[in-house]
């Protein structure tokens, strides 16, 4: 237990399409099988992006934010270890994403893949009023019963912390891709779409030793920022032919793409870009963006393209994306400095807005201390 908690805290609610309430609400209790996180801050996704503009997922009222990081406050008698075995405890770091059900097939049958539990969560998209406190947009969140939380006390700096979850995804993805491309040093990987997912993965991809990177995108900060993460060619799609230049650059296209972009007329360019042979995973459509169309016969059959599909992340994707995010500190590259954007908690439209008009990389949400 720990005292000085406050009988009310701030909680952001998205109550119509563009409209954020900062609410003052009192905080809940807590039972023997949840913890009470103090937010130090969180991360804007893309899908709290879409769920602002115009409520595709039917979830208003909300409390968003599922990038985000904090303090245990509280903390019930059954909350001993995190999903790993390690010791939890009033005052250690913590990050938490995914809470499966427990109850159906996937979860009794495959534990590995708890992610594809078809009645699972995530907190901070989670609608109603009833789940106000189970969002990462506020000064305090509750864990229910069943979260898969990780201790990150080791982890000291904020920026990084914010950014595990989407590192997440873009492990996953990698997982995804090994299954049907074998990754080498000399590896020709295209990344398609340099926003915090894109340049995430190709900070992954480069610390697993793959020296070819290739990001593809049209605006030149995101670029450059992608050559200070670790790609060596940057193909500006508006300003040159890029489907030319990336057999330039690799004599027959890419050996490995990655589609990371929310726009489906990238999802149909990006199979343009690939070899013979070659192979593509698709990880940016986690809404409906629409259709995209392709070419079955110059751009699967004739190409023998093989392709693999990559939905959020695995519990153990949580624990791989630390060590990743690890590594690439040591290895030099500037990761932190991804977190571009830092907003208060009343401030939470305006960063909204900031994300809307794609200034910097990723936009978060910062308690005071």
């Amino acid at each position: 237990m720990m005292s000085n908690i406050p009988e009310k805290a701030k909680i952001a609610v998205l109550t119509g399409e563009k409209k954020i309430e900062v609410k003052e609400l009192p905080i809940p209790e807590i039972n023997d099988d949840e913890a009470l996180v103090k937010v130090e801050g969180c991360g804007i996704c893309g899908t709290d992006v879409h769920e602002y503009k115009g409520d595709p997922f039917g979830y208003i009222p909300v409390q968003l934010g599922h990038e985000g990081t904090g303090t245990i406050v509280k903390i019930g008698k059954n909350v001993t270890a995190d999903y790993s075995g390690k010791p939890l405890a009033v005052g250690d770091k913590v990050v938490t994403g995914l809470k499966p059900c427990g109850v159906c097939s996937t979860c009794k049958n495959d534990p590995e893949h708890i992610h594809l539990c078809d009645n699972g969560e995530i907190f901070g998209l989670l609608p109603g009023e009833e789940h106000y406190y189970n969002g990462w947009f506020g000064e305090y969140i509750k864990i229910n019963e069943g979260g898969v939380i990780f201790n990150v006390s080791d982890m000291p700096e904020l920026d990084s912390r914010l950014l595990i979850e989407p590192a997440a995804v873009v492990v996953h993805a990698v997982e995804q891709a090994k299954q049907i491309f074998n990754f080498k040093h000399d590896s020709y990987v295209l990344v398609q779409g340099c926003g915090p997912i894109g340049l995430l993965l190709l900070t992954t991809v480069r610390t697993m030793g793959v020296r070819n990177i290739i990001a593809v995108d049209g605006d030149e900060k995101r670029l450059a920022m992608a050559e200070k993460l670790g790609a060596v060619y940057c193909v500006n799609f508006l300003k040159e032919n890029a489907e030319e230049r990336i057999k330039e650059i690799t004599g027959k296209g890419a050996e490995m793409a990655f589609q990371c972009t929310g726009s489906p007329k990238a999802a149909s360019t990006i199979w343009h870009y690939v070899r013979r042979g070659g192979c593509m995973c698709e990880l940016g459509f986690f809404v409906n963006n629409g259709d995209a169309t392709y070419n079955p016969h110059l751009d699967i059959c004739n190409k023998e393209i093989k392709a693999i599909g990559s939905w959020t992340y695995q519990a153990k994707d949580w624990l791989q994306a630390m060590e990743m995010l690890k590594e690439a500190a040591k290895q030099g590259y500037p990761v932190g400095e991804l977190v571009s954007h830092k907003f208060p908690l009343d401030e939470i439209n305006e960063a909204m807005e900031t994300n809307i008009r794609m200034d910097g990389f990723k936009i978060a949400i910062v308690n005071a201390e």
